[in-house]
């Protein structure tokens, strides 16, 4: 497999005259991130805004939920992924990934499919990383990208955060994975039926519905495409937080995940990045990601706790250099 480095991107070395003020840290960044997006690879998979269904686990059968349970955090409800992949012949799904990766008994098909219907060991990594600082999302917007069962942004949800987009590759898994783990959580941080009627408040599937509609935000598609469709909302968003777990496994991405972090990161934002040291078979891996990084001289990377466990994995942040 043929793998495009991307390191021939223009950087910016020259001090900016006032560099010392607010407005000249920002023109300097706005313009390095510009540069850097120049090389940004065709798009793969146009990007979807989803608007989700009044009850989304209606349409779904046998599915089962499970609760994940860290430390301190609430608990977090997702759908059972061996019970998913059970029934993924009765499944609704118009890119028929189902299908394909049962086929090459593969948890990724570069292009087709990319890996978002499993929960990947380093989002554990993150989510004990989260626990252990005592991190809260009060006000907070947040986006959770390459967000496959959508746990990151849950739990974001979860511990106040005033909005939350989830993005991942594919279609199917966010209609069929992420929309309805997110419904189930909503319903369970609602009152009971009984005690709503009593109280006069919305019944839960109501309440629930509504923390969809007003709190959150689903996209499917590559990249690139993604970061076209979100400039052209007025205003395009800014996030206080950006997630991204296990997404920088192929380096023929470094560009439009740069660029997304230039484009949508808040001024004051940090990007919170879970990977493996390497991935095997892929060629992508922290080492690499981090010199891309270095390259286009935008971000400060720090690294916050390594993993020895199994194959070395990292949690890192990301932060625009002043």
């Amino acid at each position: 497999m043929a793998f495009s480095f991307n390191f021939d991107i223009p950087l910016k070395t020259e001090e900016t005259t006032d560099k010392e003020t607010i407005d000249g840290e920002a023109k300097d960044v706005m313009t390095k991130c510009s540069e850097a997006s120049t090389t940004v690879p065709k798009k793969l998979k146009d990007a979807i805004e989803h608007k989700p269904l009044l009850d989304p686990l209606s349409h779904l059968e046998n599915w089962v939920s499970e609760t994940i349970t860290i430390g301190a955090l609430p608990p977090l409800l997702c759908l059972n992924e061996s019970v998913f992949e059970k029934t993924a012949s009765e499944r609704e799904d118009s890119e028929e990934i189902l299908a394909k990766t049962r086929t090459e008994n593969s948890d990724l098909i570069t292009g087709v499919y990319e890996g978002g219907l499993k929960i990947w060991e380093c989002t554990y990594d993150l989510l004990d990383y989260i626990d252990d600082e005592g991190e809260t999302f009060s006000g907070k917007r947040v986006l959770d990208l390459g967000c496959g069962a959508g746990i990151l942004g849950i739990l974001a949800l979860k511990r106040g955060a005033r909005k939350v987009d989830f993005q991942d590759y594919n279609s199917t898994v966010i209609e069929q994975l992420t929309i309805p783990n997110v419904f189930l959580n909503c319903e369970d941080d609602s009152d009971d039926e009984e005690t709503g009627e009593k109280n006069g408040s919305p019944p839960p599937k109501k309440k629930a519905q509504t923390s969809l509609i007003d709190c959150c935000g689903f996209f499917s598609g590559d990249w690139n495409s993604f970061l076209t469709l979100l400039r052209k909302k007025n205003p395009s968003p800014k996030y206080d937080i950006i997630f991204t777990s296990e997404t920088i496994y192929n380096t023929d991405y470094y560009s439009s995940l740069h660029s997304v972090f230039c484009d949508l990161l808040a001024e004051n934002g940090t990007v919170y990045l879970a990977t493996k040291s390497h991935y095997f078979g892929v060629g992508g891996g922290l080492n690499l990601f981090e010199k891309f990084v270095e390259q286009n001289n935008v971000f400060q990377m720090k690294h916050l706790k390594d993993v020895e466990q199994g194959l070395k994995r990292h949690i890192v942040s990301l932060t625009f250099k002043k």
